[in-house]
């Protein structure tokens, strides 16, 4: 089907400054400026019942964090949230209204977690600040109000990296029991030699490209070793024993088919998998819920796996 009317409109207009873009001299701080004057858009944020900004005093640094407690009656469930970005950008701001949705709709405390980014803190440091906050909240559930038996871990595009790799983490290193991962267009499949078609058909024009999916990963990633697990775990991983999951993509984004290819690796692996591609949506679309609908009802649904997850 067409690109979302709405959503073309607003690809009409980032296309037409995209052209003037050379990623070879755009620095990852100019990256971060920019994206956090698009982010303002002056709506009123959502109601949650208590919001609270904290640091997780992890070995050797603290790793800020924001949780959202909803109504109701503690110990809730958790969600334990990491952003996108491309490993380079994004922070608490850029999921909060959506964090906000996920604690109204699923019932339960969501724990957003801002991670180290690179170029400054490339690979591990980001995804051990993801596990070692992890470990932290599922060590100290008091402090969250939250059940240690009902922590499921989620994030998109990067943070719909970091959250599978977790579960991977948790399952090898014997850690934190997780009960669900939701992956939301998860950068799965992005260090794979596998030419996958929505690589080619989404190469350009829909917001996150080909061309800055490679500007990211420069930053990110090692120069070595990159067939490791722990960078995308389509690559050898052995996912047997994992959580349940949800994995979303969207049909106008070069990272679908990596995301399909991984639902249906874990599938074939024995755990269970609710997979939904979002027709005529791009890469981001999770950003767009407040003012269409189709994304809001794709978060609804999310909140319902949730809750399905959760037992409630």
């Amino acid at each position: 089907m067409p690109v979302h009317p709405q959503i073309q409109q607003i690809l009409d207009v980032f296309n037409r400054s995209r052209h003037e873009v050379d990623f070879s001299h755009v620095t990852p701080q100019v990256m971060r400026m920019a994206t956090d004057q698009i982010r303002d858009s002056g709506l009123e944020a959502e109601h949650v019942k208590k919001v609270e900004n904290r640091s997780l005093p992890l070995e050797g640094r603290d790793i800020p964090v924001r949780i959202y407690t909803p109504e109701g009656q503690a110990p809730f469930p958790a969600l334990v949230y990491y952003h996108g970005g491309g490993f380079v950008i994004g922070n608490l701001e850029t999921v909060d209204s959506v964090c906000r949705n996920f604690a109204n709709n699923a019932k339960c405390v969501v724990i957003s977690i801002d991670y180290r980014l690179a170029p400054e803190h490339p690979f591990p440091a980001g995804l051990e600040d993801a596990y070692d906050s992890l470990h932290y909240i599922s060590s100290y559930p008091d402090q969250f109000g939250i059940d240690p038996a009902r922590i499921a871990v989620g994030g998109d595009s990067a943070g719909g990296n970091f959250a599978p790799v977790v579960s991977l983490m948790a399952k090898e290193r014997q850690g934190p029991p997780i009960v669900f991962q939701l992956l939301i267009y998860p950068a799965v499949g992005i260090v794979d030699t596998t030419p996958y078609p929505s690589m080619q058909e989404n190469a350009r024009g829909y917001l996150m490209d080909v061309e800055l999916l490679h500007w990211f990963l420069a930053h990110y990633l090692p120069p070595a070793d990159r067939q490791n697990p722990y960078l995308d775990p389509i690559n050898g991983a052995d996912l047997t024993g994992l959580p349940p999951a949800m994995v979303v993509t969207a049909e106008y984004d070069p990272l679908r088919d990596g995301g399909k290819t991984y639902a249906d690796k874990l599938r074939d692996s024995g755990v269970d998998v609710v997979y939904r591609n979002e027709q005529g949506l791009i890469h981001s679309f999770i950003g767009f819920h407040t003012s269409i609908k189709q994304a809001q009802e794709s978060l609804d649904e999310m909140s319902a796996q949730l809750r399905k997850a959760f037992k409630m």
